[in-house]
């Protein structure tokens, strides 16, 4: 897997594989932001052109990389029982981290999600 953590500290886990899941979760979103989701509107309308999910592909467990998680358990002092929530905090990192590999290989600037090839190209 490019790029994200994967490890993250949610406190004393409650829950282990749940707080897994969330750390793999979050993670399989960032490729789906990067390349293949995108909602499409027409200029001016309040219509949506790709209202479903087989016009806006999400990333499913069929194509996704298995990612290895761990949630290390280190209390937090400051709150009650040492749990903070676990969230899908890596769904933030996980898109830059899969679109670095493009920048860094054609050094070109991405200014907006999805990309295409066509933004490879200069086509877009």
């Amino acid at each position: 897997m490019i790029g994200p953590a994967r490890a993250r500290d949610a406190g004393e886990a409650l829950g282990p594989p749940a707080v897994t899941g969330r750390i793999q979760g979050g993670t399989a979103q960032g490729p789906g932001g990067a390349v293949t989701e995108e909602i499409l509107a027409a200029p001016r309308a309040t219509r949506v052109r790709n209202p479903s999910f087989t016009d806006h592909p999400v990333p499913t467990v069929l194509g996704t990389p298995a990612v290895p998680a761990d949630a290390p358990g280190l209390a937090a002092e400051h709150a009650p029982h040492g749990p903070r929530g676990a969230g899908e905090t890596p769904a933030p990192s996980s898109t830059p981290a899969v679109l670095a590999a493009p920048r860094g290989a054609t050094g070109l600037e991405f200014n907006r999600t999805p990309v295409r090839p066509g933004h490879l190209t200069g086509t877009a």
